[in-house]
């Protein structure tokens, strides 16, 4: 951790980290937020107080940076105080933000289907189009293995999704179709989406850039991440009927709060509502001059 001095300090951070089985990507966030943050006063982490977080905040909203980015360093900066260091009062004092609720940007399936032709690489393709049938996040479709593919019980297995847990989602069948045939095209092995390296799956940032490249050749002006599909995927489930409680487990929820804000995107079941005044028996009249 730059002045951390690459060091016991930051192998114990690490260490009650996996002691807490936090997941690696976590891990990894929560290391780079502290190396930031004794960066920016050039001074080990373990020599600064609470006053210098609170500054560092301020210094980060300053930036513009999101609140989920704010809050993400403060939950670091938290755990790095409160655990590694043993102060805890900086469970209290080192405070998180109220992140503003925005609706997720949810694109209709027309969409959907003009943005997953626009992807060219079959394997990219491939991927996104896994990511919307299963509504999976970007990093569960990189490093999902073809052992996943349960055709029998027409199910996938992710592991180690959010939080590191385990769980099952449906496999489609024409989904199941689309893998066969790039299955017998791309000979995947060890990976059912492999990077340029086959021992190595293929990187978050490489399908993220391909979701922008086809964003542009589609001609949609919403700004499409892989994220964007996990969100259309949900809402659409929400739309045709689904029950909100299983849209929790398919997407891995673990609070049905983070399900339910796509139940206020659904714009289909808004239309389909019955207004009050259609149902009025007596005949409206204006009001006479």
């Amino acid at each position: 951790m730059a002045t951390m001095s690459s060091s016991p300090l930051r192998r114990r951070m690490i260490e009650d980290m996996t002691l807490r089985n936090l997941s690696p990507s976590t891990q990894q966030s929560y290391v780079y937020a502290v190396a930031n943050f004794s960066r920016h006063f050039g001074r080990s982490p373990d020599k600064l107080g609470l006053e210098q977080v609170r500054a560092y905040q301020l210094h980060l909203i300053e930036l513009k940076r999101s609140w989920t980015h704010i809050n993400q360093v403060t939950c670091a900066l938290r755990f790095f105080y409160a655990v590694t260091l043993g102060r805890k009062e900086a469970i209290e004092n080192i405070i998180s933000a109220r992140e503003p609720i925005k609706q997720p940007l949810v694109l209709s399936a027309e969409e959907v289907a003009r943005f997953l032709e626009a992807v060219p690489a079959l394997r990219d393709r491939v991927a996104l189009v896994t990511a919307y049938a299963a509504g999976l996040r970007v990093g569960e479709v990189s490093r999902l293995k073809p052992s996943a593919i349960d055709s029998k019980r027409m199910l996938i297995l992710i592991t180690a999704g959010k939080g590191g847990k385990d769980r099952y989602v449906m496999l489609s069948p024409r989904l199941l179709s689309i893998l066969r045939s790039y299955w017998c095209l791309a000979k995947p092995r060890h990976w059912l989406f492999p990077g340029r390296n086959p021992d190595d799956p293929v990187n978050v940032a490489t399908l993220q850039e391909a979701c922008r490249k086809a964003r542009r050749h589609a001609g949609l002006d919403k700004r499409v991440t892989a994220h964007v599909l996990r969100h259309s995927f949900a809402t659409h489930l929400y739309e045709r009927g689904t029950d909100i409680r299983l849209i929790q487990v398919l997407l891995g929820h673990a609070r049905l709060s983070s399900t339910e804000r796509y139940t206020h995107v659904a714009t289909n079941l808004i239309a389909r509502a019955r207004s009050p005044l259609d149902d009025l028996d007596a005949r409206l009249r204006s009001r006479p001059e």
